[in-house]
């Protein structure tokens, strides 16, 4: 499996978004992608056994995550980001993650 590389995820992020929204800086853009490690992190998502379960098919992570990054950009006065943005910014970073898992 591929090593997490912040510079291809900050890619990946920016292609997914307008061109009219690169203009956000790589450290919003990581911010963002700690924000979704930490939610895994406080949902106990980053547990071995969890990455084998198959009950978590039914919960809209993209909706959690969306949710919790809203909550902590509000709290985050420093972070630029477009809440209107987040999806494009999460469902990037989850493809990224999705093109980790399955190189080998």
């Amino acid at each position: 499996m591929k090593e997490f590389d912040e510079n291809e995820v900050v890619m990946q992020i920016r292609k997914a978004l307008p061109a009219e929204n690169a203009s956000y800086s790589d450290d919003d853009l990581l911010n963002i992608v700690d924000m979704i490690w930490d939610y895994y992190e406080i949902n106990g998502l980053l547990d071995v056994d969890c990455s084998d379960d198959d009950d978590d098919e039914n919960i809209d992570i993209v909706s959690e995550l969306i949710d919790y990054t809203k909550r902590m950009l509000k709290k985050d006065k420093g972070c630029k980001i477009d809440p209107s943005h987040l999806e494009a910014i999460i469902r990037a970073e989850l493809d990224y993650e999705d093109m980790l898992d399955s190189e080998d």
